[in-house]
């Protein structure tokens, strides 16, 4: 791996060897706001958005999923992605946000710790981020001069955020370094269970609670004699077969529901759990039912 040269003497002090890897984000707008109970927004914005919650609560809808949000929280809005977020009726929150565009944003906000499955997060302590903002409101004309204050601060307010997303995974290793195989396997249920809706796999899992996917697999294994490949499986068939009894939704739309893109790998994999096809079982259990309310 590349690494820079640091050479620290008393009189020679040089930084060199340093990558040529621009990151290409810039600022396209940023706020603060005291909002209003019930101020809502609903739709899809053009550019990413992280939303900091001061103070307050509210929700925030996206992707299928929805979040209860209150201050420490920050919260990340996709570009063209339909989203809803309402502050609350009688604790309507307060929050600051800046709004970015940029071919090099995505990689920037996966060190940030965000992804399309993962769009709140803790925030930094506020007294970190908000000086950022402050700098920011500091250089508001359109000379030249403050747009590379803009955008120098941007730069250091992703920083701050993948600083503390680094550290808090630090953190989270120390505190599982001693975690039998059954917490793990425990994490991994409890993220499947909120995130089975999503295109996760075994590696997302793995990747989430900081262990190898090959020592994930060895947790369910002795745990619960079962690997987590068909532990995912199994558990988005169980929701499946639920929906199919329980709803009119579509096949295809089931198969969405359950972390499908493709509605006929999601059938193959339904048919060999349960023997028959999505259709077939919706149709035999609607017999059965008939059957069972007869006279």
């Amino acid at each position: 791996m590349r690494t820079v040269k640091y050479t620290n003497s008393i009189d020679f002090h040089c930084l060199e060897d340093l990558q040529d890897n621009p990151v290409d984000i810039s600022l396209v707008h940023m706020g603060k706001e005291e909002c209003k109970p019930y101020h809502a927004f609903s739709g899809t914005r053009d550019e990413y958005i992280i939303h900091f919650i001061l103070s307050g609560h509210g929700f925030y809808s996206a992707g299928g999923n929805t979040w209860p949000l209150e201050s420490g929280q920050m919260f990340l809005v996709y570009p063209n992605d339909p989203v809803v977020y309402c502050a609350d009726t009688k604790s309507p929150w307060s929050y600051v946000w800046v709004g970015f565009k940029g071919l090099g944003a995505d990689n920037v906000l996966k060190h940030c710790g965000f992804s399309k499955n993962t769009r709140v997060l803790p925030a930094p302590d506020s007294s970190e981020y908000m000086k950022c903002f402050e700098e920011l409101f500091k250089h508001i004309t359109l000379s030249f001069s403050d747009r590379l204050y803009r955008e120098a601060i941007l730069l250091k307010l992703m920083a701050v955020l993948s600083d503390h997303h680094a550290k808090l995974i630090l953190e989270n290793k120390q505190e599982k370094t001693n975690f039998g195989d059954n917490v793990y396997v425990n994490l991994a249920i409890e993220y499947i269970n909120e995130m089975y809706m999503q295109n996760i796999n075994v590696s997302d899992i793995a990747d989430r609670i900081g262990v190898t996917r090959a020592h994930l697999n060895y947790a369910f294994q002795k745990e619960l004699n079962i690997s987590i490949q068909k532990f995912l499986i199994d558990f988005r068939m169980h929701k499946a077969a639920n929906l199919l009894v329980s709803t009119s939704l579509s096949v295809k739309e089931i198969a969405s529901q359950v972390g499908y893109n493709d509605q006929l790998v999601f059938s193959k994999a339904f048919k060999k759990k349960f023997g028959v096809s999505p259709k077939n079982y919706r149709t035999h259990t609607d017999e059965l039912e008939v059957r069972a309310n007869r006279p």
